[in-house]
């Protein structure tokens, strides 16, 4: 097949709304091909212009992450990096943690994690680069999130393993670690009573955290998550793998 485009190609799994959104609009804008990966199209997609692709895909499945990486390939030819964003946040207390509900926690923040890493991996050439959403939650546990906090260590623990077993192959593989970052989907998780905000209003609760939390006194955009992807990406980064960098406006410094 002859291919249309031989720019960067940057592949994001969840990138029809949240943080993967910006982070798709993000590539877009530094002129990479971006293809998003999601159940749902949303006219976010469409928005990023005509070097945007859409692939319908489940990052539960690792096949899905095959057809997603080959539809990149019939396209550009090429894949450059490889964002696993998609992801799940939901509190609940351990006593009222069902195998259903681990199951969906795991299968989606870390299986689906580690299948997108193994199909990159796979046709990635010398300077490619992987990224990997994880979150503060994969540096500290916290009340009610122990499975998703069990996913997101997990996230760190592959991104380690995987800069070391892919960077001879000149590879490179880092997380972001963000804290919250404002999206119509934090919000509704934080709506659950179990959440940390605990039945106050969110923008509330949101607004207290920056403000006793957060060194900058303020929490982190979406457009800024997308920004270290991209130059996590970069040959700026090209000394950095195996790092996963906190995107928290100082809230965990370390």
């Amino acid at each position: 097949m002859q291919h249309v485009n031989s720019t960067k190609t940057a592949l994001v799994t969840g990138g029809t709304r949240g943080i993967g959104a910006d982070v798709a609009r993000a590539f877009a804008e530094a002129g990479y091909t971006v293809f998003v990966g999601a159940r749902t199209e949303t006219p976010a997609v469409k928005d990023l212009g005509p070097n945007a692709h859409f692939v319908k895909m489940d990052v539960t499945k690792p096949d899905d992450h095959k057809g997603f990486v080959q539809a990149a390939l019939d396209v550009t030819g090429r894949v450059d990096v490889y964002v696993n964003n998609a992801g799940v946040s939901q509190w609940r207390p351990v006593e009222d943690i069902d195998p259903a509900f681990w199951s969906m926690m795991i299968e989606t923040n870390l299986s689906g994690v580690f299948w997108g890493m193994k199909a990159s991996a796979a046709v990635m050439k010398a300077g490619g680069a992987i990224v990997n959403i994880s979150s503060l939650a994969g540096k500290r546990g916290s009340a009610n999130n122990s499975a998703y906090c069990a996913a997101k260590f997990g996230v760190n623990g592959l991104t380690q393993s995987l800069a070391k077993e892919l960077g001879s192959r000149g590879i490179r593989v880092n997380a972001v670690c963000p804290v919250y970052v404002v999206t119509e989907t934090i919000v509704e998780s934080l709506k659950d009573p179990h959440s940390p905000a605990a039945g106050q209003a969110v923008d509330v609760y949101l607004t207290s955290f920056a403000g006793s939390q957060a060194a900058l006194k303020r929490l982190p955009r979406g457009s800024e998550v997308g920004a270290s992807c991209v130059y996590l990406a970069s040959e700026g980064a090209s000394a950095i793998t195996g790092q996963c960098i906190n995107v928290d406006c100082g809230v965990l410094p370390q």
